[in-house]
């Protein structure tokens, strides 16, 4: 048995990397060894498992296994020669060694060579012949050929025909290579010597050990025949497209015999030499000659035909010729496309040029109609080269983005040459996979988010959306609350984010009286390996509830004490009693308060503004209005619901303050506390006039004394430090309705009475009653918060050129508030200026703001000193805020001035009040106002003139 190898290596700049071929026997059995492909072609046996190596081949049936483990080749099917290649020599089977990661082909051509298995066979067991008795010597006869299916020396190689006394043997070379065998008579024939003769025709061939066939030929000797048929010629030649319709006539063929008669009646064969197959393709008519297409011919198939045709007269006379048959190629096939490897799945980031699938095409026409060409369909990033012929190789043309295009179903069409052109497409499905180049993008650039306060803690607020175009784990987005804080507080304590979601959850109850809106950062990151990420700004607004009742700022509700506005009798319709000043930490519609009577002890004197809050007369007051008069305001706002407050207000009808203070005095304590109450009132006003008396012998010392040292500092430009009487305080702080509260002690003849109080608000006399000074004035401040004290000197306001205004014609007690008297002073505020009131002069005239333009003379100091120390007239207890535009409430209510019908607005749009303000310029040097006169005024003026 031989076993060759012949091993060729071939460097192209393709796929195609190497050739190897082999050369074994046919027969072999199964499990035989062919060879050593990885030692052969040099390849490391890892590389054959890692490039998951396999055997390629066209046809169905696979007769050479590879080996991985051990880089062999062996026989998986036992290999018939003549099944394979016929007469086709040499025999061979072309392979395709496919590997991948990186994609490599190699081609691997298996030779079988020929055994002796084959002995030489005659297409029919006997031959008879009739030949004529007169047959003259030398006449021929066809005896046809054997057929041996091995090629070379083991195929046929000689004939023997016994007995040879009457005939030999000629052998005819044919133009496949095979010889036919003709009998040629050497010895005229007697019919009545031997009728009969009975011949074998043996046929050997070259093989060791040598194989032959037999045939028996049956002659019978007939009577004379002189003339034998005549061919007019010896070869024939025919041509014919392949896929011809059944039918159709090849060419006619012509004997002729010189015989007379039923002898020269001429019939015609195809001889018995042509293979049945071929014979049945064709069809001869035996009396005209002519050659019929009988079947399908097929030029891949077959391009050529041989035919021998006989002539036979009646007499036994024959004479035979050749026809060949051309076959001529349509481009009747369509490309075979096969797919040698192919890729299911590449990354994004290939680069150009990869190497996807290989492919090898196939069309059995011949010339042009078997060139084929192949390309892509699609506008696509893939281009098909080909590397030698009939291999073609899908690689990628540009850089893919799985994002623009996951998938790829790419169409292969394969087209020859042939006229008109035929084609064949595959189609092949490529998946891109992913990278994660693509970081997560929200679905807009900020966020805003809207939550109601006062909201459950753990209330979903708000989903934030990021996607990823990226897929599976680079796509999965998982949400993060970045680092931050609000109000110096982590943000965390606010709100929190789901990972997986996006929710974004309050962490807490939001107020809006404290925190109206917040920003933060969310950042998306997706899952990939580095992780990609994105972040996005979310805004939450807090809005408003109507959470909080309206608080009522004045007047104040003083628990144990009563206060009471005074109307005198002489007021008019449209008198303003007071006004009710109320706000509401809410915002909006919240915040929006009125104001609405709900009861009074005479519903026809007074009535309330619903928007203002301002308390005014209805009608005249008249001598049969009662003294007390109690009055409930209901504050409310315009929430919903809506929230109100309730604030009760005592108003005394009365024109001298005696009657006031026996109408009131029953709502005091009994007869023994008032007794008790009046000796200690007694001993505090004599320890207080002994301080008084014993301060201002040292002030008046001290003003002595630096009244002489002012000329040194007169001389020397240095400014004078302006002496304020003692008795008067100041405060700047700021904030809404900061007030001044001045307490006079009111002295009468029923030491029962002498406990009242009375003080001035902003120009009215309100009547306060308190068994105890001190405990009152504490209980006050405590109930407004607004009276703290700020505890900054930072506070105070700057001097306001309020002052040059007259007292009737300056702002209300919107924005700052005093409530004064130069009688005895008390304010809650620690930080105050010790110094008298700029908007006061002697006498209580109001002179102006800030420090005095010139320095106080003694005499002015004197007399300043000494009207503290008088009872309060209401000429010097006009109203004397400071206003200043820049500090206008935020609850947006109404400026008012008690005691006239005037109303400021804080809003300049609005419209000017009754008694509008003029501009600074044009405003009149400023003088002391003059106090309306009223019969409480004049009563008090008496007082002073008795004492």
């Amino acid at each position: 048995m031989r076993h060759t190898l012949l091993l060729v290596v071939v460097l192209w700049s393709t796929p195609v990397l190497g050739q190897v071929t082999y050369s074994l026997p046919e027969e072999m059995p199964k499990g035989s060894t062919v060879g050593n492909i990885a030692q052969d072609l040099g390849l490391d046996l890892k590389r054959l498992k890692s490039g998951k190596a396999r055997i390629y081949t066209e046809d169905s049936t696979e007769y050479i296994e590879l080996d991985r483990g051990r880089g062999s080749l062996f026989i998986k099917e036992k290999m018939d020669r003549e099944t394979l290649c016929a007469k086709i020599s040499p025999c061979a089977l072309h392979l395709q060694m496919i590997l991948e990661n990186p994609m490599e082909l190699y081609t691997i051509t298996v030779e079988i060579t020929d055994i002796n298995d084959n002995a030489p066979s005659f297409q029919k067991k006997e031959m008879r012949f009739e030949i004529s008795e007169s047959a003259a010597t030398g006449a021929r006869f066809m005896l046809g050929r054997a057929v041996d299916a091995d090629v070379g020396i083991n195929g046929l190689q000689s004939y023997s025909l016994k007995p040879t006394e009457n005939f030999v043997l000629e052998l005819h070379n044919q133009a496949d290579g095979s010889k036919n065998v003709e009998m040629v008579l050497q010895k005229s024939l007697d019919r009545e010597k031997e009728e009969l003769f009975n011949l074998m025709l043996t046929a050997f061939d070259g093989g060791d050990p040598l194989l032959s066939g037999t045939v028996q030929i049956h002659i019978r000797v007939l009577d004379a025949n002189d003339n034998a048929p005549v061919f007019t010629r010896k070869i024939y030649k025919a041509t014919t497209t392949e896929n011809s319709i059944k039918g159709s006539i090849l060419i006619t063929v012509n004997a002729s015999d010189a015989d007379e008669g039923s002898n020269s009646h001429v019939t015609y064969y195809i001889s018995d030499t042509v293979d049945n197959h071929v014979a049945n393709t064709f069809l001869l008519n035996q009396q005209t000659g002519e050659l019929f297409l009988n079947g399908e011919i097929d030029y891949e198939k077959a391009s050529h035909y041989e035919l021998d045709i006989q002539a036979r007269d009646e007499g036994g006379l024959s004479d035979s010729c050749k026809v060949n048959i051309d076959v001529l190629d349509i481009n009747d096939n369509k490309p075979t496309i096969n797919v040698l490897s192919m890729s299911s799945s590449i990354s994004e980031t290939s680069p150009s040029g990869t190497v996807v699938a290989m492919i090898k095409v196939n069309d059995p026409d011949s010339g042009i109609n078997g060139k084929v060409n192949c390309a892509i369909t699609e506008r696509i990033p893939f281009i098909i080269l080909s590397p030698s012929s009939n291999f073609f190789s899908l690689r990628t043309e540009q850089d893919l983005d799985r994002e623009r295009e996951s998938e790829y179903n790419i169409t292969v069409l394969c087209s020859d040459e042939g006229v008109p052109s035929l084609s064949s497409s595959a189609s092949l499905h490529l998946h891109i996979s992913d990278v994660n180049d693509n970081a997560p993008v929200f679905e807009r650039n900020n966020y805003e988010a809207y939550v109601v306060e006062n909201n459950t803690p753990g209330l979903s607020v708000f989903t934030v959306k990021a996607s990823d175009p990226d897929s599976n784990q680079n796509a999965r987005v998982s949400y993060i609350l970045e680092e931050g804080t609000v109000n110096g507080v982590h943000v965390a304590s606010y709100v929190s984010v789901s990972a997986d979601s996006g929710v974004i959850s309050a962490v807490r109850s939001f107020d809006y009286e404290q925190l109206k809106d917040f920003h933060f950062r969310v950042k998306a990151q997706d899952g990939g390996s580095p992780p990609l990420c994105s972040n996005v700004t979310v805004k939450i607004t807090v809005q408003d509830q109507n959470d909080n009742a309206p608080q009522v700022l004045y007047p104040v509700q003083t628990g144990g004490s009563l206060v009471a506005e005074i109307v005198p009798r002489s007021a008019d319709v449209g008198y303003l009693v007071t006004k009710v000043v109320a706000v509401d930490v809410d915002s909006g519609q919240n915040a929006w308060l009125s104001y609405k009577l709900q009861k009074a002890t005479d519903r026809a004197l007074f009535e309330v503004g619903p928007q203002n809050g301002e308390i005014r007369t209805v009608r005249q007051v008249t001598d049969k209005d009662a003294v007390k008069q109690k009055l409930t305001v209901v504050v409310e706002d315009n929430g919903q619901p809506s929230r109100s407050a309730v604030v009760n207000i005592n108003v005394a009808v009365a024109d001298s303050f005696p009657e006031v203070l026996s109408e009131f005095t029953d709502f005091t304590h009994g007869k023994t506390y008032n007794d008790d109450l009046t000796f200690y009132l007694v001993l505090a006003l004599a320890a207080v006039s002994f301080l008084f008396i014993t301060c201002l012998v040292v002030i008046i010392s001290v003003k002595i004394y630096r009244w002489r040292q002012s000329r040194i500092f007169y001389q020397s430009n240095l400014p004078v430090i302006p002496y304020y009487p003692p008795g008067y305080t100041d405060t700047g702080v700021t904030g809404t309705l900061p007030h001044m509260y001045n307490y006079d002690v009111c002295m009468t003849t029923d030491s029962r009475k002498s406990d009242c109080k009375y003080s001035t608000l902003g120009g009215q006399k309100v009547l306060v009653v308190d068994p105890n000074f001190s405990q009152t004035m504490q209980h006050t401040v405590n109930d407004n918060p607004f009276l703290e004290d700020s505890g900054s000197s930072q506070l105070q306001k700057p001097p306001n050129n309020d002052w040059r205004l007259p007292a009737n014609q300056r702002p209300g007690p919107s924005g700052q508030h005093r409530f004064h008297t130069l009688q005895q002073r008390w304010t809650p505020y620690e930080k105050s200026r010790a110094a008298a009131r700029p908007e006061e002069g002697p006498a209580g005239a109001v002179v102006g703001t800030g420090p005095w333009p010139n320095p106080p003379t003694e005499a002015e100091q004197l007399q300043a000193l000494m009207a503290a120390a008088n009872e309060v007239s209401e000429a010097t207890a006009t109203l004397g805020p400071r206003y200043n535009a820049q500090y206008v409430p935020d609850y947006r209510q109404n400026v008012y001035i008690p005691g006239s019908t005037a109303t400021l607005t804080a809003n300049p749009q609005q419209q000017v009040p009754q008694q509008a303000l003029p501009p600074p310029q044009a405003l009149p040097p400023a003088e002391a106002p003059k106090a309306a006169p009223t019969p409480a005024s004049k009563k008090k003026v008496t007082k002073k003139d008795k004492k």
